[in-house]
């Protein structure tokens, strides 16, 4: 179940969707709470329907979470009554668990050593067993999210008799599919990876207090680093568990077979352009795709007077593409930055307008002009299409569309909000059907291999199922049939 229940394709994003954010800090004698909300805020990227912290005060816990953006959430005096020594922050999209107050994060738990909360960016494939097993021990479950059942799970390693670590290890290896945990207790603070390092998680250092002590951070993206002044010190490792309490640091491999598969669309798009991945900004890696994308379409540089981006996700790839291509690189169309979750239901002629109340056309920029505009994805195509017809309109006289990754043709199990494979335009279209559905004039993609070229890295480290349908992690033939579509009828 997700947030996007009951909507039609045509009033869903078209675009992928990310599960969530987590941040945590350790830092005894600082104001915890300002720290999560700071880094809750530049991880706002990574979800917009629900935000909460919780911090620790020796045995108690202080919980604050709500639906909406985090600075509709919280405010000074909200942030003055969540007091301690260490803080655990979640940003929420829904991807298992619909979007209700409710299934907001962190998720708290009871045990007999105290509360435990937990804040988990990814999605679990084996949840149904989880639950089963789970209910034999006669919880009351309180919300419809598989983050629930990680923490419910390590109560009942803590109630059984394990110290926090140990629990923490034992609940780890109940779950199957994609997790980046941040999990605070009255003892220490936890960082957790699946053994497939899908969902990213880093651990920075923050400024030495005035007593000397080293203190830790955890965030989804060097991005919530940045933002409270902490240093960059390493990615949390595929299948790694690190402790944070008044002793420092202390790691240990939770599980010795750990493949890296990092989502290679963190890299294409969810991720912020100023986060750091493989000792470079995303910001670089996206330029170097759109380069890459004007390399294997080399007749491009006669094709158009301007590229143009789909703000903001498709400007670095944008400006890649026009150094190779050597077509000049213009604003084309402006975004409004301030439009989040609104409840306002626009007009009939205002939904009529397409794409307006997030994009604008800029008509002199434009007018008489052949344009190449360039975005990092299309997933179902509604968006696209009214992109094309808003730059025609502005009195473009050709437009041709460049997607600086593969086509989407099958959707994600490991925490990205995706249609059903039915529903996403590349599994039931050619290319060129896919051009004449979105009214480009021309269209291409980047190709898979160029896509991982670009890394730089060890091409084997990326899940690409999205784009392959290899799943790195088995899906339960349940979930297959649900959004494998196609397959199920082809069988």
């Amino acid at each position: 179940m997700t947030s996007n229940q009951g909507q039609s394709p045509e009033e869903r994003p078209d675009r992928m969707e990310e599960a969530c954010g987590v941040f945590g800090v350790y830092a005894p004698g600082q104001n915890v709470s300002t720290f999560a909300y700071f880094g809750l805020f530049a991880l706002q990227h990574r979800g917009q329907e629900s935000a909460g912290i919780a911090t620790f005060e020796d045995d108690r816990v202080h919980l604050h979470k709500d639906m909406g953006l985090v600075t509709q959430v919280f405010n000074e005096d909200i942030l003055e009554t969540l007091v301690g020594d260490l803080a655990v922050g979640h940003t929420r999209y829904s991807t298992t668990g619909s979007s209700r107050v409710v299934n907001a994060q962190p998720a708290v738990v009871p045990t007999k050593l105290g509360p435990l909360a937990l804040a988990h960016n990814g999605n679990l494939v084996n949840v149904a067993h989880l639950r089963e097993e789970l209910s034999k021990r006669f919880h009351d479950f309180v919300t419809t999210t598989d983050s629930e059942m990680i923490a419910l799970a390590m109560g009942d390693e803590v109630n059984d008799g394990k110290g926090w670590l140990d629990a923490a290890v034992a609940a780890c290896k109940r779950c199957e599919g994609a997790f980046s945990l941040v999990i605070g207790t009255p003892a220490g603070l936890i960082g957790a990876r699946d053994t497939n390092g899908i969902r990213p998680l880093v651990l920075g250092v923050l400024p030495e207090s005035d007593d000397g002590e080293t203190r830790y951070a955890l965030a989804s993206e060097t991005c919530g680093l940045d933002i409270i002044g902490a240093t960059y010190l390493r990615d949390v490792e595929p299948g790694e568990m690190v402790w944070i309490d008044n002793d420092g640091l202390k790691s240990i491999k939770w599980a010795e077979a750990a493949t890296r598969k990092l989502c290679v669309f963190e890299m294409i798009y969810f991720a912020r352009p100023d986060s750091t991945m493989h000792d470079e900004s995303l910001y670089t890696y996206r330029m170097r795709i759109g380069r890459q994308l004007a390399e294997e379409n080399p007749n491009d540089k006669n094709l158009a007077d301007i590229v143009i981006a789909v703000p903001d996700s498709g400007i670095p790839a944008a400006i890649g593409f026009s150094q190779t291509s050597g077509i000049p690189y213009a604003e084309g169309l402006i975004k409004n930055r301030y439009v989040g979750r609104t409840f306002i239901q626009p007009t009939q002629s205002m939904r009529e307008s397409g794409i307006r109340m997030k994009l604008n056309p800029l008509k002199d920029v434009l007018k008489g002009k052949r344009v190449v505009i360039v975005d990092d994805s299309i997933v179902r195509g509604t968006t696209s299409r009214k992109i094309m017809r808003a730059i025609r309109d502005a009195g473009a006289t050709e437009v041709h569309m460049r997607i600086s990754s593969p086509p989407v043709t099958h959707p994600c199990f490991y925490g990205i909000d995706t249609d059903n494979q039915d529903q996403l335009i590349a599994a039931t279209k050619s290319v060129a059907e896919i051009s004449q559905h979105i009214e480009a004039d021309s269209l291409a993609y980047l190709s898979w291999e160029g896509m991982l070229k670009a890394t730089l890295q060890d091409t084997e480290g990326f899940c690409s199922a999205c784009f392959t349908g290899d799943y790195p992690i088995d899906i339960p033939a349940h979930l297959r049939r649900s959004k494998l579509m196609l397959e199920t009828a082809n069988a």
